[in-house]
């Protein structure tokens, strides 16, 4: 069993590197989703600006449930495009 730390953990994306818009396609990579031991990350469908909102090519990864985050930062040790920074 690993242990979660006490204390609000902020983990942050910048979807100008992995994102709808970014360098790299998170459905491409998961890298991070498939270092995560809990369930931390989420990739979702994205509805965006545009002619077709619902363009189903749109996709991003999302921190839903930061309490569960461990900070072992294997997450952000394996991003290739260091899209994720974690702060607490």
């Amino acid at each position: 069993m690993i242990a979660v730390r006490k204390g609000k953990t902020k983990i942050t994306i910048d979807y100008s590197k992995c994102g709808p818009e970014g360098v790299m396609d998170p459905r491409k990579c998961t890298k991070c989703l498939k270092q995560c031991d809990r369930p931390v990350f989420h990739l979702h469908h994205v509805i965006v600006d545009g002619d077709d909102p619902w363009d189903p090519s749109y996709w991003q990864v999302t921190p839903v449930y930061t309490s569960q985050c461990t900070r072992c930062m294997r997450c952000i040790e394996v991003c290739p495009v260091d899209a994720i920074s974690v702060s607490w």
